[in-house]
């Protein structure tokens, strides 16, 4: 991860806009970030409610919660690359739109199925806001303060992740579970409002030039990410023979992918892409240190409950340490980033989040909750952090006409190591527990399967320390291929 350079991009930014244009743009755009993250953990709290209005099981119903997740995977690297094709400001208002007429049809909805309908569609439009709300602020913020920019888009998803089960349980209590998806709508028509009169028009050459799309690519990389994300989440944990098909075919579908895209006059990613060393690197370390921050909140309530013997009140209190560390650190660690570069800020939080995932298991059993708290900061503050300065580096080095398709590799990256943390790392802390029904197990088995875990996770924030480094190294030496630069 290097400073970024001026010739990291080309062609150049566009006109630097007023400050106080500027800030009616990062507000726009914040916004829009604020909403796709609320909408990810706003109906998590909605789900016992859900069983009951609808007569249904927690599996069914669970699909409320995964089909939002599993079409924003599967559909934000297309979006993103259709905003490089159609204009980035056309799309951000269209999917403010889908988003916002997807929440009122879901608090609509009178069957489950008319919800997780309206949700995949609600997750249509959130894939587009956040593929496409990095790329608006990569190619609308003047350089010096890139990293400032990103680190507020960081604080502002952690606050709409925190805020949502809060904000849920209130909604539900005063007016009934359909005003968890109504309140987005409210929210999204400001939004929309904002974005439309303060987001600049799309350059005059993206009209003049013809739409080249990738389908079959398109297509295959869906396929291919949904089969990924289904042999993770399905049997909640247990890796059987349809967990080991999907992960087949989600192979096979990759390598397809990949052939596919050699061949295509207009891919929907260019290989050349990942031959960068800062862009390589930032989406697999991203990939790393997101299933880290996965582990505390899949493997948190296990312990706290079973080994601390915590309620629930005060469980809910140390789980939210996590997003609000990252909500305060993301935008300090984004205008440091702008001072002294994002290499220094990258290698510094990464360093943080190896100590907090080191200590875990040694402070949790010395000091309790106290001690879990204070490490779970220690790994956040890292992330957010680490992830102010990748995001800034990696979109620094996109060329001005993959911004969008690089935004949705970098959120696909966040997103795939959510889904393998919450599947991986919870079958790491079962094995160390040396139990698959972790909700009955002692004292001592939650202990060590928390050894286990934490050590898995700190060798991982090392091998994306190793990984940033390596990129940091040959990116001084790398020159971009033609077609990286056509």
């Amino acid at each position: 991860m290097s400073r970024p350079t001026p010739s990291d991009t080309a062609p150049a930014r566009m006109a630097t806009p007023s400050a106080p244009a500027l800030k009616r743009v990062l507000f726009s755009l914040s916004l829009s970030m604020l909403l796709s993250s609320l909408g990810t953990s706003i109906a998590n709290v909605a789900l016992p409610t859900l069983t009951q209005a609808f007569s249904a099981s927690f599996q069914a119903v669970q699909w409320v919660v995964l089909a939002y997740l599993l079409t924003i995977t599967v559909a934000i690297v297309a979006v993103g690359r259709l905003g490089d094709l159609v204009g980035r400001r056309r799309l951000m208002l269209w999917g403010l739109g889908v988003f916002t007429l997807a929440s009122l049809a879901g608090g609509a909805s009178t069957t489950l199925w008319q919800l997780i309908a309206a949700r995949v569609v609600q997750g249509l439009g959130a894939a587009t806001m956040m593929a496409l709300t990095m790329a608006l602020v990569s190619e609308r913020v003047p350089r010096h303060q890139a990293g400032s920019a990103m680190g507020l888009l960081g604080t502002v998803s952690a606050v709409g992740t925190a805020l949502g089960p809060t904000l849920g349980g209130l909604l539900i209590g005063v007016c009934g579970w359909n005003a968890v998806f109504w309140v987005n709508v409210p929210l999204g028509l400001l939004a929309l409002v904002m974005a439309h009169r303060h987001l600049p028009p799309d350059p005059a050459s993206i009209a003049a030039k013809p739409v080249r799309f990738d389908p079959v690519g398109t297509v295959l990389l869906a396929l291919s990410l949904a089969a990924y994300s289904l042999a993770m989440t399905l049997g909640r944990g247990a890796f059987g023979p349809v967990n080991a098909g999907l992960l087949l075919l989600a192979l096979l579908g990759l390598g397809a992918f990949v052939f596919t895209e050699t061949k295509v006059v207009a891919p929907l990613v260019r290989l050349a892409t990942f031959r960068h060393p800062v862009m390589a690197t930032g989406f697999a370390s991203s990939a790393l240190v997101t299933t880290v921050v996965m582990a505390t909140l899949v493997v948190g309530p296990f312990y706290l409950a079973g080994a601390l013997q915590l309620d629930a009140t005060r469980m809910g209190l140390v789980m939210s340490v996590g997003p609000a560390v990252a909500a305060v650190f993301g935008a300090p660690a984004g205008r440091l980033v702008d001072r002294v570069g994002s290499q220094p800020v990258g290698v510094a939080g990464l360093v943080t989040m190896f100590l907090g995932a080191a200590t875990l298991p040694i402070t949790a059993t010395t000091w309790g909750a106290a001690g879990y708290a204070g490490a779970l900061g220690l790994i956040t503050a890292g992330y957010a952090s680490f992830q102010s300065a990748n995001n800034t580096a990696v979109m620094a080095s996109a060329t001005a006409d993959q911004r969008g398709v690089v935004s949705g590799l970098l959120n696909l990256s966040r997103n795939l190591g959510l889904i393998t943390g919450a599947s991986a790392m919870g079958a790491v802390f079962s094995f160390g527990a040396s139990t698959s029904l972790v909700v009955t197990a002692s004292a001592e088995q939650l202990t060590a399967g928390l050894r286990l875990t934490f050590l898995v996770a700190a060798a991982l924030v090392a091998l994306g320390g190793v990984l940033t480094w390596l990129g940091a190294t040959a990116s001084r030496r790398f020159t971009p291929p033609a077609e990286a630069q056509a």
